[in-house]
């Protein structure tokens, strides 16, 4: 099978005109007429990342973030990004990115229902569609009641355990009894408004600052910050699940979980 096969397959599923108008999905680099046998699926295209697929001898490498978003003009071994490029051309990888568009139709639906969220509605709608006479939204994040209410200190042991993280960052009172949850895996800072607006009592999400933490708060809107990374891992084994049953032949190896940053 071939990359370009691969991609049909892949955006079959995602379609490339649900992402963003800002972002960068599709093949980035590489052949699309390269034969695949292997492919790796990691969230971004680090040096580590890249090296872990050069020794699997991966043919094709998938991440969740594009390594390249804006343009370049040169493309050389001074550069960071640039010497990565050269690295996976020189190893005849193929390298494939699908961010926003599968935030909108996997991530946002995959992290409500890994919340055990029931008849989660769209938080934030990014696409509208027509389909057989149905109007569609889509979008990013998810919200929804929950079945019973809880406190923010339990639901953030609840958030720890189900994304299996050491730790959450929490703007708010854990005493506080919370009813609505919305998630938005990856970086939430845009949809806080959103969140208030829609009566949210938490907002799950990842990379808040310091005033949108206690600007949300002052707004009564608690925050859950799980880290970016923290909840978009889950990229790796949902795509490496979904190419495994629909590849013959492929062998799909996803990265291990290994967080960016540590505390000490």
């Amino acid at each position: 099978m071939f990359c370009l096969d691969i991609m049909d397959i892949i955006e079959k599923r995602y379609p490339r005109e649900y992402a963003m108008e800002w972002d960068n999905v599709g093949l980035l680099a590489g052949r699309d007429d390269k034969e695949i046998h292997r492919i790796y699926i990691a969230v971004d295209a680090t040096d580590e990342v890249i090296d872990a697929a050069i020794a699997i001898h991966a043919d094709m490498l998938v991440t969740h973030h594009p390594m390249i978003f804006g343009s370049m003009r040169q493309i050389n071994n001074r550069d960071f990004i640039g010497k990565r490029i050269i690295k996976l051309i020189q190893n005849d990888i193929s390298y494939y990115a699908m961010h926003t568009n599968y935030d909108v139709l996997g991530m946002s639906e995959l992290s409500a229902k890994l919340l055990e969220l029931k008849n989660a509605q769209v938080l934030e709608t990014t696409y509208c569609s027509d389909h057989a006479g149905e109007h569609k939204m889509e979008g990013i994040g998810r919200i929804a009641d929950l079945s019973q209410p809880v406190s923010l200190g339990s639901y953030c042991n609840q958030v720890k355990k189900i994304f299996q993280l050491e730790y959450v960052k929490l703007f708010g009172n854990p005493d506080m009894i919370i009813r609505r949850v919305a998630i938005c895996p990856g970086s939430g800072k845009s949809v806080i408004q959103t969140a208030i607006e829609k009566q949210a009592d938490v907002l799950v999400t990842g990379d808040i600052g310091h005033h949108e933490g206690i600007d949300a708060v002052a707004q009564d809107l608690a925050i859950i910050d799980a880290g970016h990374y923290g909840i978009e891992s889950i990229f790796i084994n949902d795509m490496q699940q979904y190419l495994t049953e629909n590849l013959n032949g492929i062998e799909v190896t996803g990265a291990p979980i290994h967080h960016p940053f540590m505390i000490v």
